[in-house]
């Protein structure tokens, strides 16, 4: 008598997960894990030590009498908690599908690249959701409604705008933000601006990359992030109706974190991964399902998107 095995075995795809890395990489669409870094997580839950604002700028007792000790200081922290939740989708390639399609293009690729694109979306909606939040950011600290002289009026201070809300992030923390956030839409807006179309007229070669550079020396920042990804917000089998993830009512400087292997630097926010279960941020896996006589594609992700202290942020409206 044979061996009989039911159920499935699932197998690691590294290749693809390279490849869609790499398309990840050239599309760079997705900005939601530059603003909340990712930390490498060795367990699923539980809770971490966070550096913040009142972390750094406690006021202490630095005088010494003589013949004394000096006063002494430890590392303060403050515990955040977090929890990894699974997030994924699959997508099954039939044997026939594959023959099909074997003198087009890589049908593997193509299959996982649909779902890839869908979950980076999902977790994309997520971390704006989490910050482009007016219930999160409130009050005069934390936000600035500037719809008054919106970003697609050419005249607006959106210079001075920034500025401003720089100042506000400085004064709470103690630190300056090191990013600004804006949609691709703003993006646009901005280079009609009068101010800046001034600023930036003798950039040598004005591609959208050396735009980029120069509003970073323009608005002192050292990274500019702009959301691109686009939702279809209509449900499965209707008509598309697309929209900005990143919505251009709302803009953000924002502190965020420089490195992935430490939670001690100061920022608005991180993006827990559970490499125990995810070692990456999207982990291909694929596996055989004889019923249906399909290859089937999966691509998931354990994590946990946190907004760790509001203070290293600084909201503004600015569309009317």
């Amino acid at each position: 008598m044979g061996i009989e095995q039911s159920g499935t075995r699932t197998n690691p795809r590294l290749d693809l997960g390279v490849a869609l890395m790499e398309f990840i990489a050239q599309e760079g669409d997705f900005i939601g894990t530059q603003i909340l870094r990712l930390f490498r997580s060795q367990v699923q839950k539980g809770v971490f030590p966070a550096i913040t604002r009142e972390c750094l700028t406690r006021a202490v007792n630095t005088k010494r009498a003589k013949r004394s000790g000096y006063n002494r200081e430890g590392v303060i922290t403050v515990d955040v908690s977090f929890a990894c939740e699974e997030h994924g989708l699959e997508n099954a390639l039939d044997e026939s599908e594959r023959a099909l399609y074997a003198s087009d293009f890589d049908a593997e690729l193509a299959c996982t690249k649909q779902i890839l694109n869908l979950l980076l979306i999902a977790q994309e909606v997520r971390i704006a959701a989490a910050l482009f939040n007016t219930s999160t950011w409130t009050g005069a600290t934390l936000y600035t409604d500037n719809s008054s002289a919106p970003w697609d009026a050419a005249a607006s201070d959106v210079i001075g705008q920034v500025l401003a809300a720089k100042e506000k992030v400085r004064a709470l923390t103690g630190m300056k933000p090191n990013a600004l956030i804006f949609s691709e839409t703003n993006r646009i807006r901005l280079l009609s601006n009068t101010a800046i179309k001034a600023a930036i007229q003798y950039t040598t070669i004005p591609t959208e990359e050396a735009v980029t550079n120069a509003l970073k020396g323009l608005f002192g920042v050292e990274y500019i992030l702009i959301g691109k990804g686009v939702k279809n917000t209509s449900n499965k089998g209707k008509d598309f109706s697309g929209s900005d993830i990143w919505s251009d009512d709302y803009a953000m400087v924002a502190r965020i974190a420089t490195n992935e292997g430490s939670l001690e630097e100061p920022c608005v926010g991180r993006s827990m991964l559970w490499v125990g279960d995810s070692p990456e941020n999207t982990t291909v896996e694929q596996y055989y399902e004889d019923n249906i006589r399909s290859d089937v594609f999966r691509v998931r992700q354990n994590v946990d998107e946190l907004v760790i202290d509001a203070s290293f942020a600084h909201l503004m409206k600015v569309d009317a």
